[in-house]
């Protein structure tokens, strides 16, 4: 048994990972100051005997005993991250640089939950690891991308001065049961608007492209990424090299729910990449690693998720 940190753990997918460890037979502690997190993701954890519940903002330091730490504190929707932009920047800067002193002061390996995004509106497709991005520094969603830039510049800062095991991944776009149904995002949006009967709403022509990665295999990709030995670093990309337009994802969503929404365009916000497409060599090579669940599987089971949240009367 481990004793685990899972900054972020009330979130979609922080969640989803306190979920996995718990079964594997470790002690969860699961951070969150509920900015975007929520107890009812969490509460079929509260029967587990080693689940604790910690209420904290990350953006404050924290003194716990720990052997490992899953740093997934940090809005990750852009309407989540752009209502309040300077706290996005400070959940992630200085949230890495509480949970990197944690782990320089407990010796405990710490995984850094970083984004694509940090390629910005890439100039290289399909986006490898080496490649630098091409991110806008001062627009709308420059607090989310260059906040987790910088992030990984601490995470390697303290790796070389101070000899903190760190671990980063670059998170490319993930869905699945726990997403927040108002969270703005692409596949949340489309498939609440389809359950309705609304018109779904496409921004731009819809031929700007996405992959789309399940819940559990990005979980999967994270605890074998925390197992590599001392000297794998990252980053390393995790998500589905698949490639889906975004008129695709809105098609299949209305065949997949019987919906009889129409699609309806609108300008292209700020910034908005045009391209996102993982190089996955690095995780099938050092991890052992690439997801299983194909996209239409895992729109049905998110899709049952959003409809029981209707059902209760919660969405």
């Amino acid at each position: 048994m481990k004793k685990i940190l899972v900054t972020g753990g009330a979130g979609f997918l922080g969640s989803h990972l306190c979920k996995k460890l718990l079964e594997e037979g470790n002690e969860v502690l699961c951070l969150d100051n509920f900015f975007t997190g929520s107890k009812r993701n969490i509460i079929d954890l509260q029967s587990y005997p080693y689940f604790e519940l910690v209420r904290h903002d990350i953006t404050r330091p924290i003194d716990l005993e720990v052997e490992e730490i899953y740093n997934l504190a940090c809005p990750a929707s852009p309407i989540h991250y752009q209502y309040d932009p300077i706290k996005t920047i400070q959940t992630s800067v200085m949230g890495a640089i509480n949970v990197l002193g944690l782990a320089k002061r407990t010796g405990a390996k710490v995984l850094q939950a970083s984004t694509s995004e940090i390629y910005g509106d890439p100039k290289v497709h399909p986006q490898p690891e080496g490649y630098w991005g091409n991110v806008n520094p001062i627009g709308i969603r420059s607090c989310y991308d260059e906040g987790k830039r910088c992030a990984e510049t601490l995470f390697f800062d303290y790796h070389r001065q101070n000899k903190v095991k760190i671990k980063v991944v670059r998170i490319f776009n993930t869905y699945g049961p726990n997403m927040h149904p108002n969270d703005g995002r692409v596949v949340s949006n489309f498939i609440m608007q389809a359950l309705r009967n609304e018109d779904i709403t496409i921004y731009g022509d819809g031929s700007q492209t996405r992959s789309f990665c399940y819940c559990d295999d990005l979980v999967r990709g994270f605890i074998a990424m925390m197992a590599t030995p001392d000297e794998v670093t990252g980053p390393v990309n995790l998500g589905n090299p698949g490639e889906f337009t975004i008129k695709q994802l809105a098609e299949l969503v209305i065949d997949l729910t019987g919906a009889k929404s129409r699609l309806i365009y609108k300008p292209l916000p700020s910034d908005d990449p045009t391209q996102r497409k993982p190089v996955i060599d690095k995780a099938r090579e050092l991890l052992g690693w690439e997801p299983t669940v194909q996209l239409r599987e895992g729109l049905q089971r998110t899709i049952a998720y959003f409809e029981g949240l209707i059902r209760e009367g919660v969405a």
